[in-house]
């Protein structure tokens, strides 16, 4: 038995109660309606008004909380089927674990081109228009989608290229490594992670210094581009512990074999809704112009 399919077995030895499950079930439904009205309110409120979708900031912003709404709802499917229906067709595991993945690398990525946006407007304000233009940002984003997708739907053509046909009537719990179970699949995802990882830090690192370099420059106020670091940093660290967390979850679950299912609720928490529920706050909220026009549509829909 390899590691993935004992993991899978210990999660159906030590199965949650039923008043634990209720209430982990509980907390998502919670969690999910509340990130679901606030990232289509933001949704809403950027399609409602011009200047938004002729501005790339909030282009690559509406991506991400669009980005996001789309991996808390596969999530919380996932989480529900868990509790319910249990085990489902490998091919549904498939479609479900693609979105997710592709959803999951896109984040990351998105917040690496977030830094090169703001990195250009302050540091190069007289050539940012010609540099980041409505097409050039799309073009962007369709890149990331196909760098993602790639790199995701690789790990179905391999298995479908190893395993033999039979697989697709197969009936798994649903997780990363149930549905594509290769050990060379999971060196193949570490390879990308760490590689992304390398690529997304220096990117930060290098943008926000140079902000922070030519803010003292130019004798400007460093407060706000200090703490707009501090803040990009650490919804970053959030995106990319989901980089981190299958080692780390593997790890725990061989170590607290009883509390495999409550390893998984955390890591979930930690890794699928923190970084989705900062979002908003960061990059929504704290906008002034959009701060505007979003509580106008809240007041106006409260009323």
């Amino acid at each position: 038995m390899n590691g993935s399919a004992a993991n899978v077995s210990v999660i159906v030895q030590y199965r949650d109660s039923s008043t634990k499950a209720v209430i982990k079930n509980v907390i998502i439904l919670v969690v999910g309606i509340f990130l679901n009205y606030i990232n289509s309110s933001l949704i809403h409120t950027f399609c409602k008004h011009q200047m938004f979708y002729m501005n790339p900031r909030y282009i690559l912003f509406i991506h991400l909380v669009m980005n996001d709404l789309i991996l808390v709802n596969v999530t919380i499917m996932l989480f529900f089927i868990s509790y319910t229906i249990y085990r489902i067709n490998i091919c549904m595991c498939w479609m479900f674990m693609l979105l997710a993945v592709v959803a999951t690398e896109n984040s990351p990525l998105n917040l690496a081109c977030m830094a090169l946006e703001c990195y250009s407007a302050v540091c190069f304000p007289l050539h940012h228009l010609q540099v980041w233009t409505i097409k050039r940002t799309l073009t962007l984003i369709l890149l990331m989608w196909t760098t993602t997708t790639v790199s995701a739907t690789s790990d179905l053509v391999i298995t479908l290229a190893t395993e033999h046909l039979t697989i697709v009537h197969s009936q798994v719990f649903c997780l990363r490594h149930t549905a594509f179970p290769l050990d060379v699949i999971t060196m193949k995802r570490d390879v990308t992670y760490a590689l992304f990882l390398v690529i997304i830090w220096i990117t930060i690192f290098y943008t926000y210094f140079q902000i922070l370099l030519t803010a003292k420059t130019a004798g400007k106020d460093t407060v706000k581009a200090r703490n707009t670091i501090i803040l990009h940093s650490f919804q970053l660290l959030l995106c990319m512990a989901s980089y981190l967390a299958p080692a780390l979850r593997e790890l725990l679950q061989k170590l607290f074999p009883k509390n495999s299912t409550d390893i998984l609720f955390v890591s979930y928490i930690v890794v699928q809704v923190l970084p989705r529920s900062t979002s908003p706050m960061i990059y929504g909220l704290r906008d002034p112009t959009f701060r505007k026009y979003l509580k106008r549509y809240m007041l106006a829909r409260s009323s």
